[in-house]
């Protein structure tokens, strides 16, 4: 029995899929007209999510990948 089937807290790959990163707009999906929040600040904000929760899912795996 391996170290991890003995640890019923331990994450196994297909339980905790890698998060998936936020689609960029393209350039004409903003109007330009000084919208708040302008798409790119919604692409902005969750890339930010995004950058936290793979953050977290590699610490999960004991990685050290950074983007």
């Amino acid at each position: 029995m391996s170290e991890d089937s003995q640890n019923p807290a331990a994450v196994q790959p297909d339980d905790d899929p890698e998060p998936v990163p936020p689609r960029e707009p393209d350039l004409d999906e903003c109007c330009g007209s000084g919208c708040e929040p302008c798409v790119f600040d919604r692409y902005a904000d969750a890339l930010d999510r995004y950058e936290a929760a793979r953050a977290a899912w590699q610490a999960r795996r004991g990685c050290n990948i950074r983007l």
